[in-house]
């Protein structure tokens, strides 16, 4: 029977044979011999890129760490300071949002009585963003650090809780605005909903956990048509996606106490205002365009009714913000584990009278000294609801909550602000 080799290459006669055989096998051993060398060669060099590249991946997360807006040991340091307490008995409390309008003064107040505060603001363009740096060094010279980073990054969440033990988070940050939500309703979603899924995520695995204080809003009532508004009221018919978000909120909070006993507490605000103030509010629009020569525009709701709002001093949100912190109770879950039923509550803070937007803007005028240039129209079908009215009297009973700033008041405080922050003098408004 023919061998493999004859099968392979036909035999010849002859001394050609054998010399071929032992050509083969020579040539069969250099072949493995020189594939076995590159095979080596291949394993050290795939071996020595795989180095490189690990050593370089070390570096450039190294080089992130240290570059990056967060992160560093200087950063750590600071974030360790800002949220030491200096009361006996002092709250640690992470306050997000905390370079917007209400954040701002609620971490001033906590600063104020010897709290710990840490401050996260992702500083957005919804409006001038310059407001909200100016904020946080008002914050930073009262030794409040204010982190620029977005709630839905999961590692800087879990980088602050891993650095302070926060006893209380008062979530503040969202976006706000009802007409807003018409042209960019994404945004209502990543930071009303997914920001405020990520924050729970990171508190209820947190050891131990927080408790929550956050800012829900009196536009949940929607299209009800009792008045005054009472947390027991319906809130299933939002008139807007901006009440939609905080309305799912409110519902994800719920959950969350339910199956991981976060203690939680929602704060539904009636139109806040004041110094250091949001300009896309009505108030602060107004202020600046009757400074300005320009026409301000009022709706009007059905039947040519005047719109009326519980416009709410920010000395007496802040009051009900640190209230109901401190009565917030405790979480009781730990590593994610409930281990009991815990707190969850919802109140109104309002000043419990509205005032019609006309009498606003007649106020305006006589603290700025300027006639107004108006224009009445029908109010469109944005989102907006004619009145808002709050009953507080579960936030009195619960933590002794009771606005004492009169519109009059509030709006004389808040246009001395404007007119000193941009610079106005007197003389040129009056």
């Amino acid at each position: 029977m023919p061998s493999l080799e004859d099968e392979l290459f036909p035999s010849t006669p002859g001394k050609f044979k054998i010399d071929r055989g032992h050509n083969i096998n020579r040539q069969f051993h250099r072949c493995f011999a020189s594939t076995s060398t590159m095979f080596i060669w291949a394993l050290f060099l795939i071996a020595l890129t795989a180095s490189y590249l690990s050593f370089q991946s070390f570096v450039d997360s190294g080089n992130r760490y240290f570059t990056a807006s967060w992160g560093g040991i200087q950063w750590e340091k600071q974030i360790r300071n800002s949220a030491k307490t200096n009361r006996p008995g002092g709250m640690s409390v992470l306050v997000t949002g905390a370079a917007g309008f209400i954040g701002s003064h609620v971490s001033l107040a906590l600063k104020k009585r010897g709290d710990g505060v840490v401050g996260l603001d992702n500083f957005n363009n919804y409006y001038d963003p310059s407001l909200k740096k100016a904020r946080q060094s008002l914050l930073h010279s009262q030794a409040i650090l204010v982190v620029e980073g977005d709630l839905n990054d999961v590692k800087l969440m879990a980088k602050l809780f891993d650095l302070v033990a926060f006893t209380h988070v008062m979530h503040l940050a969202a976006q706000a605005g009802v007409r807003y939500a018409m042209e960019n309703p994404s945004s209502y979603v990543h930071s009303n909903i997914a920001g405020l899924v990520t924050l729970l995520e990171t508190c209820k695995s947190a050891n131990p956990q927080p408790a929550i204080v956050w800012a829900s809003s009196s536009s949940v009532y929607g299209l009800n048509d009792k008045v005054p508004f009472s947390e027991l009221d319906r809130t299933d018919q939002p008139a807007s996606l901006y009440a939609a978000t905080k309305k799912a909120g409110e519902e994800i909070t719920h959950t969350y106490n339910h199956i991981y006993g976060l203690a939680i507490t929602g704060l539904r605000f009636f139109t806040v205002y004041g110094p250091w103030g949001r300009p896309d509010m009505a108030y602060f629009s107004f202020t600046r365009n009757i400074l300005q020569g320009k026409t301000i525009t009022i709706y009007r709701g059905k039947n040519k009714a005047d719109l009326a709002r519980d416009f709410t001093y920010i000395d007496d949100i802040v009051k009900g913000c640190l209230g109901s912190l401190d009565t917030s109770g405790r979480s009781t879950g730990s590593g994610g584990k409930k281990r009991g039923p815990a707190p969850y509550r919802n109140f109104n803070l309002g000043n419990t009278t509205p005032v019609k937007v006309p009498t606003l803007v007649n106020i305006l005028e006589k603290h700025l000294r300027v006639k107004a240039k108006r224009k009445i129209v029908e109010m469109p079908g944005n989102g907006d609801v004619p009145y808002t009215h709050a009953n507080t009297s579960l936030a009195r009973r619960e933590f002794g909550y009771k606005p004492t700033t009169d519109l009059q008041t509030g709006l004389k405080n808040f246009v001395r602000w404007y007119l000193s922050y941009y610079g106005y003098n007197r003389k040129d408004v009056w």
